[in-house]
């Protein structure tokens, strides 16, 4: 099998489109996934951790809403998402670049 780094960079980055424009970061990597999982081994592996990541940013957003009310610890959960939401997919497109095994770290497995 082939493996594209070019493309694998570009489905890690694709994240950062909801931090760009508010949607996107889940929908164009699993769209990029679907479409080329079954050409390239490090797709389908790459592709399932970054949606399974995606899908844990949004359940741990979710769960930082009633947290607000408790001392506000939603508020700082909000800010600790956000700045892990943008650090790692650039973090994990420069490893991808470098032919290395990108990770998601405490992300829920949805997809394995």
């Amino acid at each position: 099998m082939n493996t594209n780094r070019q493309l694998l960079v570009l489905t890690h980055l694709s994240q950062l489109l909801t931090a760009i424009t508010g949607f996107g970061g889940l929908i164009v990597p699993l769209v990029i996934w679907i479409s080329k999982k079954d050409e390239d081994y490090q797709m389908d592996e790459q592709g399932k951790a970054i949606i399974n990541f995606q899908l844990s940013l949004i359940v741990n957003f979710i769960i930082c809403i009633p947290l607000i009310l408790i001392f506000g610890l939603g508020l700082l959960g909000f800010l600790i998402l956000g700045i892990v939401s943008v650090l790692l997919p650039i973090i994990n497109a420069i490893k991808a670049s470098h032919g290395e095994n990108p990770t998601y770290p405490l992300s829920y497995i949805f997809i394995n």
